[in-house]
């Protein structure tokens, strides 16, 4: 990254992030390309037929479909008023309740932007009519739906939290602030609703209505000093910073910025202001916005330290911690750096994180146009992105698995699932034409490659792009209109070209020279004028970070997987690997309207169809896959076949099993618990237990020397639990980050004086205080060896 931004100005000092120059730098030379970018509003661009196009379309008619009122029930309650419909379901009738409604605000304005669509405004307008009578009956600028669990369970007005809040009563865990979950990131989802419909055209209902919500907060948080806001901040709170910021770009009162600032988190903050890696066990998702809100003030105030934070945290996470699809996290936190090849599970690639990533490299790449940040946009946008919508029934996935085998899992839009990514993902399918184009002084930049027309209304251009990528790499631009003749287009070089791409211009070819990632094109145009650009689509092979020998498949930007076919089939084959030394020499194309191939010798345990992973909706794949010698091959069987052999061992000696988190052998087993819950990993159940609960079961027991066995995930984050035995402790165990990064099995002598006699035992996991007893995924009694 540095080297190319060395090289993105011709015999000049570097200037500041923030893209300001120095005094008098503009007499001394001009740089080659612009210093800052902004997109072509969405408004200006439209999509013509492709993937992204259905995406949009079938996104908008999942939105339409959906009540307002519904999500307004809890608004209108809580303020005294008649709801006008039920409430939604799932997330929508917790605590968290009302999250939805600021993503689906916001969705309904890029909706509008993107395709024209009146409805959309007209929803949008409506929503803020509401919200504005609920905040005139509750008198005190507050507007909210989330609400508060009581002992009793019941969820009652969340507005309670915020009164204790600012009596310094705070009792903050990750994802529960005072007995509500995340309520400062649901409101931080109003916040940018209400600020996204006064943007788009103009609604000063909607930025009345939040200067009101603001000032309600201002006023708790001007009521807590440093430790107090830090506690307060131990909870997610999204990209409330990021909020206030734009508040204050909005309105000029610096009160807001004042606030913006304060909305803080040292813990997190700090180390990358630093310029130090401490992501690992930190909740990805609450973070990266967090970054995009320092990136904001950076760009309102100047100030390099927030500056410094984003872009690492860029670098780190995309460079570090990132999938090759271009999500990131297990389970959705951070790992330790470049090993994500021990963490290919069923529960990698959380949406909403992708999401909030696209929007922190949009921000970036306008401070300093680089090509190498479109790399990773154009990356998680087709694969990620794109793979996280099931065009056939509208649905969301919150996880992206990369574990061969697993299902994605798609929320259904005829039930009422709204998990947090389904707010991001209404979002992400409204606005695919919003990072196609971007304009900087006289140059007009191509980043995406998608067909799509678009309008430069600063220069009277109008321009149409026609392609068929990534599938083919030939893309054609028309100059449909041009009023200023003169101006520079500027085509992204994407870096797994390794520059190897051809350019004619009306049919004439032209030189190619790279200019920090593009091809610049600086003449004077006119209407009728066509560019061919043309992209090489080779395969190759990427290694996963840290692990050379765990390997993908790509074709230029486009990641191909096994398919190992439909979801409608359990999976229970043993997970694809690669034999060989010329890998690529065994792909073999199939005739196809998409890239197909085929291998032959090469994957076993045998060969398979390579697809575009996104399009895999519906079917299960492998992206990941181990790579061997003939020789490395050959142990790795040895080695399988002598796993095999222990456990068919074990299992001749089995007097019991009992497979936690599965309800029938729970029920079988007599289990009871209390602040437990079950859990799903890499393909198998289990069950934990949270500090002050616990869980308990029957198993069976014979006389003789017997071994009880549990089994676990190696590098867990630090856990600590006691194993029981009719109320003796037997063992206590200790889970943490040494451990190996697979499944391993652990196992505890039982003393005969608990079984004689006995039938039956209770087995009971205890966590320590503050800590947590598991995840357990099974556990079996079994007799020891002679």
């Amino acid at each position: 990254m540095k080297a190319s931004r060395r090289q993105w100005m011709v015999g000049v000092a570097a200037v500041a992030l923030c893209g300001v120059a120095p005094r008098g730098f503009a007499a001394v030379v001009k740089p080659v390309m612009p210093l800052r970018a902004t997109p072509l509003p969405l408004n200006d661009v439209r999509l013509e037929a492709s993937d992204w196009a259905t995406a949009v379309e079938v996104n908008e008619g999942y939105l339409l479909s959906l009540s307002p009122d519904r999500f307004l029930h809890n608004f209108r309650k809580y303020a005294g008023l008649e709801p006008k419909a039920e409430i939604y379901g799932g997330w929508e009738s917790d605590t968290i309740a009302g999250h939805t409604l600021g993503h689906y605000m916001t969705a309904l304005v890029l909706t509008w932007q993107q395709r024209g669509t009146q409805a959309c405004r007209q929803r949008a307008d409506y929503i803020v009519d509401e919200l504005a009578d609920c905040q005139v009956a509750r008198g005190n600028g507050y507007i909210g739906a989330l609400g508060r669990k009581t002992k009793d369970g019941d969820i009652v007005d969340g507005i309670t939290v915020f009164d204790e809040v600012k009596q310094g009563i705070i009792k903050s865990g990750g994802f529960d602030l005072n007995g509500s979950w995340s309520p400062l990131y649901t409101v931080h989802k109003m916040f940018a609703g209400l600020l996204d419909i006064h943007a788009a055209w103009g609604n000063d209902k909607a930025l009345e209505v939040l200067i009101g919500l603001a000032g309600y907060f201002a006023d708790m948080f001007d009521a807590l000093d440093h430790k107090q806001m830090q506690d307060l901040l131990g909870c997610e709170y999204g990209g409330l910073n990021e909020s206030y910021a734009e508040l204050y770009a909005r309105t000029g009162n610096a009160r807001w910025m004042q606030i913006a600032k304060r909305i803080y988190d040292d813990r997190v903050l700090d180390p990358l202001k630093a310029q130090e890696d401490k992501l690992s066990n930190f909740h990805a998702n609450t973070q990266v916005p967090k970054l995009i809100g320092l990136a904001r003030i950076h760009e309102l105030t100047g100030e390099q330290p927030p500056a410094t934070a984003a872009r690492f945290f860029w670098d780190t996470v995309t460079q570090h911690h990132s999938y090759v699809i271009g999500g990131n996290a297990d389970r959705e936190y951070f790992s330790d750096p470049d090993t994500i090849a021990q963490h290919l599970t069923e529960s990698t690639c959380e949406h909403c994180n992708t999401y909030n990533m696209l929007k922190l490299t949009r921000q970036l790449y306008s401070w300093q146009p680089e090509a190498a940040l479109f790399d990773y946009y154009e990356r998680a946008h087709l694969n990620h992105v794109l793979s996280a919508q099931n065009p056939h029934n509208a649905g969301f996935t919150y996880m992206t698995p990369m574990m061969s085998g697993a299902e994605r899992g798609y929320s259904q839009p005829g039930e009422e699932g709204f998990w947090c990514c389904v707010g991001s993902g209404m979002e992400s399918h409204a606005k695919h034409g919003d990072s196609i184009y971007w304009q900087g002084e006289d140059t007009l930049f191509v980043n995406l490659f998608i067909p799509s027309r678009a309008t430069w209304k600063d220069k009277g251009v109008a321009l149409s792009m026609a392609t068929d990528y990534p599938f083919e790499g030939d893309v054609r631009l028309t100059l449909d209109a041009v009023k200023s003749s003169r101006f520079a287009l500027a085509l992204r070089i994407p870096g797994w070209s390794k520059g190897a791409v051809a350019l004619r211009i009306n049919g004439e070819v032209a030189t190619v020279t790279p200019v920090n990632g593009y091809v610049r094109i600086d003449r004077r145009w006119k209407a009728g004028d066509v560019v061919d650009y043309s992209l090489p689509l080779d395969l190759r092979l990427e290694s996963a970070p840290g692990a050379p020998d765990v390997v993908s498949v790509l074709r230029g930007p486009m990641v191909m997987a096994a398919d190992l076919g439909p979801v409608e089939m359990e999976w229970k084959d043993v997970e694809p690997a690669m034999v060989g030394e010329d890998l690529l020499a065994a792909f073999h194309p199939i005739v196809s309207d998409r890239p197909r191939y085929v291998t032959r010798g090469i994957v076993r345990p045998g060969d398979r169809n390579f697809v575009p992973f996104y399009s895999q909706y519906e079917r299960r794949s492998a992206v990941y896959f181990k790579r061997f010698s003939e020789a490395q091959w050959k142990q790795e069987e040895a080695a399988f076949l002598a796993e095999q052999a222990r456990q068919k061992d074990i299992a001749a000696r089995s007097i019991d099993i009992m497979h936690l988190g599965e309800m029938q052998p729970e029920r079988d087993h007599n289990l009871v618990s209390d602040v437990s819950y079950p859990v799903a990993y890499r393909g198998r159940n289990g069950r934990d237990a949270r500090s002050g609960g616990y869980f308990e079961f029957s198993m069976k027991v014979v006389p003789g020397p017997l071994l009880l066995q549990a089994s676990y995930w190696g590098s867990e984050r630090g856990r600590k639990f006691d194993i029981l035995v009719d109320d003796v402790k037997i063992a206590t165990q200790e889970l943490g980050e040494d451990r190996p990064g697979k499944f391993f099995d652990v196992e505890y002598p039982l003393p005969e004086a608990l079984t004689k006699g006995k039938n039956s035992v209770r087995v009971r996991f205890l966590p320590h205080d503050r800590s947590s007893a598991g995840p357990v995924f099974g556990v079996r009694v079994f007799t020891a060896k002679k």
